[in-house]
């Protein structure tokens, strides 16, 4: 380029082009130099023993060396890893010498190493052949009439202990068809249509038709009974599943979101105290209730974390802690010395006063945000410390959680039912196998013996 020849304006263009140049090489510089120093003292840090980089997975900072312990102290029991009893033992020893050569007898008993083992068995298939026969004497035929009961039920050509299996995959360890289809075929060489499972699976809740309506009749009259319910989805319908247990029964049935469900399953004589969260449709009940105080303090908990700021909810929320905490105290001084009905009636009123004086200021409060939960607290006082007036209640309602956690798990791997009658037949396994966890009974034993007893 030729500086001479160019004009004054073009000499001031690029000597601001440059000017722009060198100010963008400058800006880059200065970010290199930033990356290079933040690396050169994450290096010395790595240098200096500072574990590994940062946000790595599976990797944690390294912690400092740790300190000699002394010897273990023994403990009162032994709880080494408990041994299986036997079913096969094979002898090791030497016939003879490795250095001399010379034949070797009798020996002691060394050391042992278990070894346990499984063979996938294959299902046995009977086929039964029935022979006419025909007499001599009178020339008629005779064709024996077998009982196979205990072994199979009705005409299904699928044995008890089968259809035992196959519903305790279903239902206790929550396997879709397919799957149960899979394990059959890998395990035991058996290939079942899932036509055909699901027709076992009918059969168990046909039989236990006369085990649920004893487990219905337990439930109704129960001293105090948890209730809860969850959604379910049928050939594309919503429906709800309903949870009615006690410490020993489990009782499930699906319908509607309706209070008339309450009445349906707990009838008209139930008299006992019915533990709940606070959905209405439980709220018509006549008899005494108990409302779950988990559901409320978590929404407590979830409304101070709404507003961090606000010292006075933050206070009553520590306010209603507190009387949730001495009311919890109160109940179990008064269990444990056997108060009487009037002594458990003055505490509770004690406890309803405590709370109503903290809940009263914000009831018809415009701005404050516990006026909601405090208006809660107001409509089911009557329910919120039958705990402390009915010795053996419990505060919250974790058991019927509990008790419906497992038909929730199922219902996210496999989804809902096809018609109405699978509904039902899941019901009724979910009472079944329900029952029989919160007995702590092995479910396939007790399975097994439901299809194996005589069926009326």
């Amino acid at each position: 380029m030729d500086f001479l020849t160019l004009s004054h304006a073009d000499l001031i263009a690029l000597v601001q082009q440059q000017q722009a140049l060198i100010a963008e090489l400058q800006a880059t510089i200065a970010t290199q130099t930033t990356s290079i120093q933040r690396l050169e003292q994450r290096v010395r840090e790595l240098e200096a023993g500072d574990g590994p980089p940062r946000g790595m997975p599976g990797h944690t900072r390294q912690q400092a060396p740790a300190v000699p312990r002394g010897p273990r102290r023994k403990r009162a029991e032994n709880h080494a890893r408990a041994r299986s009893e036997p079913t096969a033992q094979v002898t090791h020893s030497l016939a003879h010498c490795p250095d001399c050569g010379i034949a070797l007898a009798g020996g002691a008993v060394k050391r042992t190493r278990e070894v346990i083992e499984i063979t996938p068995i294959p299902a046995t298939v009977t086929e039964h052949v029935y022979l006419e026969r025909c007499c001599p004497g009178c020339g008629k035929r005779w064709t024996p009439a077998v009982d196979l009961g205990g072994q199979v039920i009705g005409h299904s050509r699928l044995g008890v202990g089968l259809i035992s299996l196959i519903a305790t995959l279903r239902s206790e360890w929550r396997l879709p068809l397919r799957a149960i289809q899979q394990v059959l075929g890998s395990v035991h060489g058996l290939a079942l249509s899932t036509g055909a499972i699901h027709g076992a699976l009918g059969q168990v809740a046909r039989a236990g038709a006369g085990a649920v309506a004893v487990t219905l009749a337990a439930i109704r009259a129960g001293p105090v009974v948890h209730g809860d319910e969850t959604g379910l989805r049928e050939n594309g319908r919503n429906r709800f599943i309903w949870s009615f247990s006690t410490p020993t029964q489990r009782y499930f049935t699906c319908g509607s979101r309706e209070k008339a469900m309450v009445d349906t399953v707990l009838g008209a004589d139930f008299d006992g105290v019915l533990v709940s969260d606070f959905y209405a449709a439980y709220d018509h009940y006549d008899g005494l209730q108990q409302k779950c105080w988990v559901h409320l303090l978590r929404d407590i908990h979830d409304l101070v974390r709404q507003h961090p700021d606000d010292a006075d909810l933050a206070a009553w929320a520590q306010g209603v802690r507190d009387c949730y905490s001495d009311a919890l105290a109160q109940a179990a001084r008064l269990t444990a010395s056997s108060a009487s009905d009037d002594v458990r009636r003055l505490a509770r009123r004690a406890c309803d006063a405590a709370l109503c004086t903290l809940c009263q200021p914000f009831e018809t409060h415009a701005t404050a945000p516990q006026a909601k939960l405090c208006r809660r607290v107001a409509k089911y006082q009557h329910s919120l410390f039958t705990f402390v007036r009915e010795a053996g209640v419990p505060s919250h309602n974790n058991a019927a959680e509990r008790s419906v956690r497992h038909e929730v798990i199922s219902r996210k791997i496999s989804g809902g039912t096809r018609s109405t009658n699978g509904t039902r037949t899941r019901m009724t396994l979910a009472t079944l196998f329900g029952t029989w966890r919160a007995q702590e009974r092995d479910p396939y034993q007790s399975c097994l013996a439901l299809l194996a007893s005589p069926q009326v």
